[in-house]
């Protein structure tokens, strides 16, 4: 649960610290405003992909399972500007499936959280890996980060591209090319 009351004070001391006024009219209800956004943007915090991947459903083959250009908004723990781009998710089922939406509401869960693109690849793809029990995962994430954007080196438009793979993708660089392929 988020403390609102902190949240509120920190923002009226951010808006004193750059020499703003936070009584300014359009200064007014920015703390109100910058908690109902922290609650949504921030949501992840207090959620488990485990509720998402929980239902699953019967399959008899094992072939593979590919969810791509998932959009996910992220947010740099280093500067706490955005990140955002796509996701793309494959995995070899092992009996059972989840549903497609449960793909991009996993991918939610761990992009609604300060944190860096790395990390987020491997929480997407150990939550499959946990919860689903597949025969393997990989995951790919494309992202454009507002700290390169916006600020430091300024470069709009430039990609980081982060990957992770689990079981049989750690094995077998064919299915590994039909990832790429079928993401392409």
């Amino acid at each position: 649960m988020m403390d609102q009351e902190k949240i509120r004070k920190g923002i009226r001391l951010l808006l004193e610290g750059i020499g703003e006024d936070p009584e300014r009219e359009g200064l007014k209800e920015t703390p109100d405003r910058i908690v109902r956004m922290y609650e949504e943007i921030y949501g992840g915090l207090t959620e488990t992909a485990e509720v998402h991947l929980g239902k699953t459903f019967f399959v008899e083959n094992d072939e593979l399972v590919l969810e791509k250009d998932i959009t996910f908004y992220s947010t740099c723990e280093h500067h706490l500007l955005p990140f955002y781009g796509k996701a793309h998710i494959a995995y070899i089922p092992d009996g059972r499936v989840a549903g497609l939406s449960k793909l991009a509401r996993t991918v939610e869960v761990y992009a609604k959280r300060p944190q860096i693109q790395e990390q987020l690849t491997g929480q997407i793809a150990d939550a499959l890996m946990r919860y689903l029990n597949p025969k393997g995962v990989m995951v790919m994430l494309e992202a454009e980060h507002m700290c390169m954007t916006m600020r430091g080196i300024k470069k709009p438009g430039s990609q980081t591209v982060t990957t992770a793979k689990r079981g049989v993708f750690l094995k077998d660089p064919e299915l590994v090319c039909e990832f790429y392929r079928m993401v392409r």
